[in-house]
């Protein structure tokens, strides 16, 4: 059982670490809009289901977008754990939409076959991973959009909040 010090400091921890950086860029004159943005790009590309390709996405769509590089990349370190559960269930959900049989492996095994060699990862898991690609880009353009509206409702709120105080 987690006791009310370690949930204290682990709260501490996700402030410091996470919201506070991202009051502070409202603090410089970011807008809710662009911080919106790239917490929900941030979310939506960290979980992409290829593993390793998440902070070279983030980083070309901050560069494209214009958006805050550091803050991004906070984002999508900070869902990694979401990205590594959810690649079984989108690698199932692609074989699912695609009508074939998908890989029957585990998280564990798919790390262990990386480690042993990622070429032939790759081309063993080639096809299940577009299938859960697709699968991803469905769910993430959804995803997005709800995580964008709820963040910038967040944010424009506590902007509002501080312009009045």
């Amino acid at each position: 059982m987690i006791q009310a010090s370690q949930r204290h400091a682990a709260g501490g921890w996700l402030h410091n670490k996470l919201i506070r950086p991202f009051l502070d860029l409202l603090k410089q004159g970011v807008s809710p809009e662009k911080i919106a943005l790239t917490v929900a790009l941030g979310i939506s590309l960290g979980v992409v289901p290829v593993l390793g390709s998440t902070s070279a996405l983030c980083g070309i769509v901050a560069l494209r977008l214009r958006l805050n590089l550091p803050a991004i990349l906070a984002v999508n370190w900070a869902v990694y754990p979401l990205q590594i559960a959810l690649l079984i269930p989108f690698l199932r959900a692609g074989a699912w939409l695609f009508r074939v049989g998908g890989p029957k492996l585990t998280v564990a095994q798919i790390l262990a076959m990386i480690r042993a060699s990622v070429w032939h990862t790759i081309v063993t898991l080639w096809s299940a991973t577009l299938h859960a690609l697709v699968v991803w880009a469905i769910a993430g353009a959804i995803a997005t959009s709800i995580i964008y509206i709820c963040s910038l409702f967040i944010l424009r709120r506590f902007w509002k909040s501080r312009a009045t105080l």
